[in-house]
């Protein structure tokens, strides 16, 4: 715990001036430009830091385009086969 000299305003700091403040005020501002994503409990476990989130991510990224080409490539020549 802080002492109580700790928690004193420095005397440079005049509390009228600061006013009273206004909680979340940048609030929209941040959520706007930032990309925050809150993981389960679950997922959070397998995936501690967001390295190992993005790197995951990345992977599904490309088996999920290598699956689109193999799928997509592979319906043009059956259909192909098929018309001929």
């Amino acid at each position: 715990m802080k002492n109580s000299e700790e928690d004193t305003l420095r005397s440079e700091y005049n509390r009228e001036v600061l006013g009273k403040g206004v909680r979340g005020r940048h609030s929209a501002a941040f959520q706007k430009g930032s990309n925050l994503v809150v993981l389960q409990e679950d997922v959070a476990k397998a995936f501690p830091t967001s390295e190992a989130v993005n790197e995951a991510l990345r992977a599904l990224l490309r088996v999920t385009a290598d699956t689109y080409r193999l799928t997509h490539c592979s319906s043009r020549v059956s259909r192909k086969q098929v018309t001929s």
